[in-house]
C-alpha cells in the first residue's frame, strides 16, 4: 500500500467534506464566553465593505442550505414564498415567514494572540452586524480595518445563564487606540492575499436540490402537508393555483413541479 498516496487521498477527501458542510474549523471562528480581542481586516474579494451577507436556510432539506440566491441564481423556494405571500391568506404568510431565508454576516478576522493561524470567517447576526455599521458611521472611528491607523475590536461574550436562552450574546466595542494590523509585513501580506471567500466555502445547491428539500419540508410523511389544487395561492399567467393542504396523505409531485416551470418574470432583483 503506497502510504504517501494514501495520505494524499486523506486530505483530498477532507477538503470535500469542508466544501459540502460549510467550511472546517480552521475557516471559521466564533468567540467563546469571556473577553477577546480581534481585527477586522479589509475583505479580499470586496474593497468597498469588508462584510459578506448571506442567506441560508435552516430546517429545510440538509442542516443548513446556502440560497441559490447568493450566487444570483433563481431560488425555489423564494419564489413559493412569494406566491404564498400573494394569496393574502393568513396560514400561507405565516408558511412564507417560516420559509423565508435567514441572513448571516460573515467578517474576516484575525484574533488577537493567534495571529499566526491567519484569517477566519467570524459568523455572526444582524445585531452585531448594526452594532458594526454604527462603529463605521461614526466620525470619530472611521475605517476601523485600516491596515495602518485601524482600530482592534474587543468582544464581550455572556453565557445562556445570562442571555436566559439556549444561546451566547457577543456584544463588540471598538479599541480606543489606532494601531496597524501588524508591525510584520509578512503577517500583513498573509492577510490580505490569504483569505477564504464565503461564497466558495458553502455548497451551491441547485435549483433541483433546493426545490427537493422544499417539497420534503411540506410533506415529509404521510400525515403532512403536501401541494393541492386549491386556490389559496395564486400564479400568474396560466399557472393552476396551489396551496398547502394538510388533509391529503401524499404530495402531488407534478403539481408541485408546475410550481417552478421557467417563468422570466420570476428572474431575481440582482
Amino acid at each position: 500500500m503506497d502510504l504517501n498516496l494514501i495520505k494524499q487521498r486523506l486530505e483530498s477527501l477532507n477538503k470535500q467534506s469542508t466544501n459540502n458542510s460549510g467550511g472546517g474549523k480552521s475557516l471559521f471562528w466564533k468567540p467563546s464566553v469571556g473577553k477577546q480581542v480581534v481585527r477586522v481586516v479589509p475583505n479580499k474579494y470586496n474593497k468597498q465593505i469588508p462584510f459578506t451577507e448571506m442567506l441560508f436556510y435552516y430546517g429545510i432539506g440538509p442542516r443548513v442550505m446556502a440560497s441559490p440566491q447568493n450566487w444570483k441564481q433563481k431560488d425555489p423556494i423564494q419564489e413559493f414564498t412569494k406566491q404564498l405571500r400573494q394569496s393574502g391568506d393568513k396560514e400561507n404568510w405565516r408558511l412564507a415567514k417560516k420559509l423565508d431565508a435567514k441572513t448571516r454576516i460573515f467578517a474576516p478576522i484575525i484574533v488577537r494572540g493567534q495571529e499566526d493561524e491567519g484569517v477566519k470567517l467570524w459568523q455572526f447576526g444582524k445585531e452585531v452586524y448594526q452594532d458594526f455599521l454604527n462603529m463605521a458611521s461614526d466620525d470619530e472611528i472611521g475605517d476601523f480595518t485600516d491596515i495602518a491607523g485601524g482600530r482592534d475590536i474587543k468582544l464581550t461574550t455572556v453565557g445562556p445563564e445570562v442571555t436566559g436562552t439556549p444561546y451566547n450574546k457577543t456584544s463588540v466595542s471598538p479599541s480606543l487606540k489606532t494601531s496597524p494590523i501588524s508591525n510584520d509585513e509578512a503577517v500583513v501580506k498573509n492577510v490580505l492575499e490569504n483569505q477564504p471567500n464565503p461564497f466558495d466555502v458553502f455548497k451551491k445547491y441547485t435549483f433541483d436540490e433546493v426545490k427537493a428539500g422544499l417539497q420534503e419540508f411540506l410533506a415529509p410523511d404521510e400525515e403532512e402537508g403536501a401541494i393541492s389544487s386549491e386556490p389559496a395561492v395564486p400564479f400568474d399567467g396560466n399557472k393552476s393555483n396551489y396551496s398547502l393542504d394538510v388533509n391529503k396523505s401524499k404530495p402531488k409531485v407534478d403539481q408541485f413541479d408546475d410550481l417552478f416551470k421557467d417563468d422570466d418574470k420570476d428572474d431575481l432583483p440582482f
